[in-house]
């Protein structure tokens, strides 16, 4: 699939539009792996592009193919899937790849969001990188990104750290390597274990503003803000269901005090320890880079 910029009358490449040409089959040269963004709970999310990308390529790798499956059929696709999720990883990266260097093009989409978050496709992305196959990104929704900004808590800088482990112990010792952390927190969780996961981070951090958000973009969403202990204590009671984004304020900074050194990588727990205790899973922070031009994104 070919995308092209779009030019101007006067032959001036016209920033933030694209050429209204119609997908056509790759030629040699242009094959590429495209990460495609799916809404995380409202259809009216899809972008154009997205809807044009899975509709172009050969293949679509999903994590889950029947509920991929559904997507396409309500955006009138009918694609030939992959499975692609943690516990096929190696085979189906591999499939893919061979694929990709027979000349055809594939997207790869989650369960929901930006694939690549806080499931396998990093490791693809790699792959590809390390083959030389050109990915490219078609960007979307991601329940973190708008968890964040509904919040209310600062984004200029943050770190986003998955799913906690399940085990009481692992969990807190993985919540202690964030104690120290001047970064708003972010986390995914299951609903079941909503209420665990607020006790340990009140244990581990003591009060601090937090948000949880339930089921961002669907009819029954709900952002509950206040103390951390406060929503452990209201929200243990109650019946949550569906998708959990819990974020959670950094440690105030002392007046006076030095600002911490936003590249210092392990500084809660130690170099030594980061990769063991603090690794149990996948932490990427995101810091914003005070230039010109940039977003923040």
């Amino acid at each position: 699939m070919c995308l092209r910029p779009f030019h101007g009358e006067r032959g001036e490449t016209r920033v933030g539009r694209t050429a209204p040409v119609a997908p056509r089959p790759p030629a040699r040269g242009e094959v590429a792996l495209y990460l495609v963004a799916t809404p995380i709970g409202n259809m009216g999310d899809i972008s154009a592009r997205a809807r044009e990308t899975l509709a172009a390529v050969d293949l679509v790798a999903s994590e889950d193919t029947r509920r991929t499956g559904l997507l396409l059929a309500r955006l009138g696709i009918r694609k030939p899937q992959l499975s692609f999720h943690a516990f096929n990883e190696e085979r189906s990266s591999s499939r893919i790849l061979g694929l990709l260097r027979e000349g055809r093009d594939v997207a790869l989409v989650s369960d929901a969001g930006t694939p690549g978050v806080s499931d396998p496709g990093f490791s693809l992305v790699r792959q590809a990188i390390a083959a030389e196959v050109p990915v490219t990104m078609v960007p979307g929704p991601c329940a973190l990104i708008a968890a964040l900004v509904l919040s209310g808590l600062p984004s200029h800088a943050f770190t986003f750290r998955g799913f906690p482990p399940r085990s009481e112990g692992a969990r807190r010792r993985f919540l202690e390597c964030d104690a120290a952390s001047p970064h708003t927190l972010i986390y995914y969780e299951s609903p079941h274990r909503l209420g665990r996961l607020l006790r340990a981070a009140y244990a581990a951090f003591g009060d601090r503003p937090t948000a949880v958000c339930v089921e961002l973009t669907k009819m029954f969403e709900q952002v509950r803000r206040g103390g951390l202990g406060e929503l452990a204590e209201t929200m243990e009671a109650e019946h949550v269901r569906g998708e959990v984004t819990v974020v959670i304020g950094g440690v105030p900074r002392r007046h006076g005090a030095r600002p911490a050194d936003p590249d210092a990588g392990g500084q809660a727990c130690g170099d030594g320890r980061a990769a063991g205790r603090c690794g149990a899973g996948r932490s990427v922070r995101l810091s914003r880079e005070r230039a010109p031009g940039r977003t923040g994104r």
